[in-house]
């Protein structure tokens, strides 16, 4: 039945492939992999500048579970789990080979992904030069502010689940967000909802 079901991938959340997974399913296996592979990237991508690294990372990330699937919890919101996987992988590589200060914590990763919407989606000159000024200060946050926007908006996390992708508890992942969108309503004189529908052209 769960065979039947795989070849039907659309119709499957992450849930159901990820217990599928757990029970030795290589096809669940790859569908996970397949789905959430190029998005892993491009979040690895904004921490550190070489590529290969970030792939690498990220396939021994799906190497591990596959190989401690027996161990894997069956209450996870697989996106979140994955990023935040992803994240600690890459913080114990840059530990590693030093290229960021020796640290057992998390905090020492640093979101460098530039904001960024194409103004070829933009055909009204007085809004790209708005969006333009937005991408500016959206880029002028701390690092940890853009980064939960990032995950809030490009990602779709819940706010629990930022917090557990960036290892804060709650009420720390609800004041990064509420800060980033306090500054920018503070610099940014356009209409705030227009933040938030752009995140939609972004990263």
């Amino acid at each position: 039945m769960v065979e039947k079901q795989l070849s039907h991938t659309e119709t499957l959340d992450d849930s159901k492939l990820w217990n599928s997974l757990k029970e030795g399913n290589e096809n669940a296996f790859s569908i996970l992999f397949k789905r959430h592979y190029s998005h892993l990237v491009r979040y690895g991508n904004s921490f550190l500048p070489f590529p290969e690294k970030v792939q690498d990372c990220v396939q021994d990330v799906f190497t591990d579970i596959w190989i401690y699937r027996d161990k894997l919890s069956d209450k996870v919101v697989v996106k979140a789990y994955l990023l935040a996987c992803v994240r600690k992988r890459i913080t114990r590589l840059q530990e590693r080979d030093r290229i960021f200060r020796l640290s057992s914590s998390i905090d020492t990763v640093e979101f460098l992904f530039d904001f960024s919407i194409e103004h070829n989606l933009i055909s009204d000159e007085t809004t790209a030069s708005k969006v333009s000024h937005l991408n500016h200060l959206i880029n002028d946050l701390p690092s940890r502010q853009k980064e939960a926007l990032y995950l809030r908006y490009s990602q779709e996390l819940t706010v629990d689940q930022i917090a557990d992708t960036l290892d804060i508890n709650y009420q720390s992942a609800n004041n990064l967000l509420h800060r980033a969108l306090l500054s920018l309503r503070k610099e940014w004189k356009g209409n705030i909802f227009l933040i938030l529908v752009l995140f939609s052209f972004a990263f």
